[in-house]
Parts: structure tokens; sequence; C-alpha cells
């Protein structure tokens, strides 16, 4: 039995599309074997959700890799113009970017050989997350990587957030 659950406040998913999306234990397993995440919309503005969840991932050890437009750099890592210029697979591609987006992203996650692709909250397009699960990655749309992290390592109960997790399981820090 996992200690997974669910956390459904605010969510739009059905019980059904948040089992396809949002499956506790696909998501643990997945945070557990990813090394390489390749954020595609990073930011260069601190203030912004994609740096800071960037930053919190270099923080806890994980290689970033910036996908971005026009900047060269991003919290001291060399940014790509799109997945399809990454010369390495990554494990996961985690999106910024409008759900509408999310066809061609799932087409450069494919050609890259990622293992996911992961939109972050309220990025939605069920068609795309279909297309990645027939292609053979996982697909987790509507939940931000940082805070599922965070939950399943056991620190955002520190923040005083109520995980659903019970353990008494201590993580181990550094």
């Amino acid at each position: 039995m996992s200690i997974a659950c669910s956390i459904n406040l605010n969510t739009t998913l059905t019980a059904e599309q948040r089992e396809r999306y949002q499956n506790g234990d696909q998501i643990q397993k997945l945070l557990a074997s990813m090394r390489k995440v390749a954020i595609i919309g990073l930011s260069t503005e601190s203030t912004k959700a994609s740096n800071m969840v960037a930053s919190y991932l270099l923080d806890e050890g994980f290689e970033v890799i910036p996908v971005h437009p026009k900047a060269d750099f991003i919290l001291g890592q060399k940014v790509y113009r799109s997945l399809a210029e990454v010369p390495f697979a990554v494990d996961v591609v985690n999106v910024f970017r409008p759900g509408h987006e999310m066809w061609d992203i799932v087409d450069q996650a494919v050609a890259n050989g990622a293992k996911a692709v992961w939109s972050q909250l309220r990025i939605i397009n069920f068609d795309a997350g279909s297309r990645a699960i027939d292609a053979g990655l996982v697909a987790v749309q509507d939940k931000c990587i940082k805070m599922e992290h965070g939950r399943y390592g056991g620190m955002l109960h520190w923040a005083g957030m109520n995980t659903e997790i019970i353990s008494a399981k201590r993580r181990v820090v550094g």
C-alpha cells in the first residue's frame, strides 16, 4: 500500500482525469527517478513561478535545462531555444506554456526521448496528454512539480501545509 493520496483542492479535473494525469504512485516514481528536467517557458525574472521552480530544483540537486526563445543563460544554466535543440535526452519536460502549445511540446518530448511531460498548475490539454501516454511517456497535468516534490519529500508540512501524507519517516537532509 502506498502512502500517496490525492490533494483535490481547487482542481477542475474529474476523478477519472485525476487518476490518469495526477496518479500519486506514478508521480512518486517519476520524482524518485528524474534527474534532468527541461523547463519550457522558464522565465528570466526571479519573481515568476517558473524561475522559482527551477531554482528549487537546482537546490535539490536536479539538472535544470532552461528552454527560452531569447535568453542565453538563466540561473547560471545554458539556455536552449526549443526542446528540439537540447542535444541529450531529458527525464521530464516541465511546461510553463499555455495548453494549446502542448501538442508541439509533446512532439518534441517524444523526439527527445523524454520519459515524461509535466504541465504545471492550470495548464491542461487532455488530447496532448493522451498523445504523450500513447507514445509511452508519463503525462502529468495541472500539478506543480515543486509542490509535489516537497510534498512527497516531507518538506511542505514544515511550512504548515497539509500534505495528506501520514508517515513517521523523517526526511534525511544533506
